[in-house]
């Protein structure tokens, strides 16, 4: 199997504490619902920091990561189709998808 990156960005719009708990609850089941897939179940980030070769910038861009998850599936197509059940796409939030290259280092 071949591992692919879930990286987060955005956030999901919560208006009550009780809301964000409950994201939570949703987010674990579907973590928990990928059984031996989930090969890292990650973590959510903060604010970010971007290095360039001229500097560094706050906030991320305009798409800002906001945590990682790594799985592994047979094809991208099985990758994503994991990702769409993820309650992470609720309100604003997004997931890309990535293949991670097997490389010596």
């Amino acid at each position: 199997m071949t591992k692919f990156v879930l990286a987060f960005h955005g956030k999901p719009d919560f208006q009550s504490k009780e809301e964000g708990a409950a994201h939570m609850v949703a987010w674990k089941a579907w973590s928990d619902g990928l059984g031996d897939a989930v090969v890292d179940p990650g973590l959510p980030v903060g604010p970010s920091m971007t290095v360039t070769a001229t500097g560094v910038e706050e906030g991320g861009g305009s798409n800002p990561l906001s945590g990682i998850t790594i799985i592994q599936a047979d094809t991208m197509e099985q990758a994503i189709a994991m990702a769409k059940g993820c309650p992470h796409l609720s309100g604003t939030g997004t997931i890309e998808v990535a293949e991670a290259m097997q490389m010596d280092m």
